[in-house]
């Protein structure tokens, strides 16, 4: 148990010091959130965070395209839908340095596949912000019942230069605003995901 205990901590700290991962980001790994969700929040949106690395030879040209954003929650044992947008997202342009370190943001520039098929965020065009994205329908109510958890998954082609995080926050309704007054609660957040050649599924869940 010791040795397992010891291995996990190792792993756990190298996720942290993970070298792909800029220094300035908050969360090199993923994580679910030690605090539970507040009984009274009823709502839950996706949510995704793409940058470039200013590292990478030709960062300039980094991009995440993104065909697929879906998020499902866990009700009574059956999985329900909640968002499941494709080829589009919403979202903004925010601080980089410090981390999020303003709400302040520019809406988030988008461009779109030949086919209109997936949107693209060319994250090298602007590689001093953090691309933060969400589903582009709107927040929906969670339905009643004893809830184990929500799963997102966000179906993308990461290009070299690009990093892709995924997570999602649970809402005290699907119509208020976001606010100081605690009114979302983040879950977590996936892992970082990286370049490939080919398309990838970046998923978080907190169903235990």
């Amino acid at each position: 148990m010791r040795v397992l205990l010891l291995l996990a901590i190792s792993a756990a700290c190298l996720a942290q010091n993970d070298s792909r991962v800029p220094a300035e980001v908050k969360f090199k790994s993923g994580y679910i959130n030690s605090v539970a969700r507040p009984a009274d929040f009823t709502s839950a949106m996706l949510w995704g965070i793409a940058i470039a690395d200013t590292r990478v030879p030709g960062f300039e040209k980094a991009q995440v395209e993104i065909a697929e954003t879906r998020l499902s929650c866990r009700v009574d044992g059956k999985d329900i839908v909640l968002n499941d947008d494709r080829g589009e997202v919403r979202g903004g342009l925010y601080r980089r340095i410090p981390w999020f370190g303003t709400d302040t943001h520019t809406p988030l520039p988008l461009t779109y596949s030949q086919d209109h098929r997936a949107v693209v965020l060319r994250v090298g065009e602007q590689p001093g912000r953090v691309w933060h994205f969400w589903a582009s329908s709107p927040r929906m109510r969670i339905p009643p019942g004893h809830l184990e958890g929500c799963t997102v998954k966000v179906h993308a082609q990461i290009s070299s230069g690009a990093l892709l995080q995924v997570g999602m926050d649970y809402w005290r309704n699907s119509t208020v605003s976001y606010g100081a007054s605690g009114n979302n609660h983040e879950a977590g957040a996936s892992d970082w995901y990286f370049s490939s050649p080919d398309w990838q599924d970046a998923t978080f869940t907190d169903v235990k």
